[in-house]
Parts: C-alpha cells; structure tokens; sequence
C-alpha cells in the first residue's frame, strides 16, 4: 500500500508542477511605477466608500411579522 501511496503522491506532484506559472518581470521604469502607484491611490476612496465596518455587525428587524401573525390568520 504505501508503493501505491508514493506513486499517487508522486504523480500529484508531477500535475502540480506542470500547472505552475513563471510571473513574468515588471520590466516597467520607476516612473511608470510611481505614476501606477498614485493612480492607485486616487481612487482607494471611491474603492472603500460603500463597505461597511465589520464592528458594527448586520442588522436585523424586530416586530416583523413573525409566528404571531401566522396564528391570527388560522
């Protein structure tokens, strides 16, 4: 059992290792970089504007129509 292990291990690793990508170079000056930077950081605000702080949790109606309204109608 534990050749047939090595050999499922083995041939994982093969598929693994077929299915990595090489990041290519960022063959860009430290102009263009700086330039993308700031770019980037004019619209971080639009970006954040709509999420909602994880503190504050979700919120929830109360005095719905619940099982109260279910036993009126019967």
């Amino acid at each position: 059992m534990d050749k047939r292990l090595a050999k499922r291990h083995k041939r994982q690793v093969a598929r693994a290792q077929a299915k990595v990508k090489i990041s290519e170079p960022d063959v860009r000056t430290h102009e263009e970089i700086a330039a993308a930077r700031e770019a980037s950081k004019a619209n971080a605000p639009i970006a954040t504007a709509g999420k909602v702080s994880a503190s504050t949790g979700p919120v929830r109606k109360t005095g719905g129509t619940g099982s109260a309204a279910r036993t009126d109608a019967g």
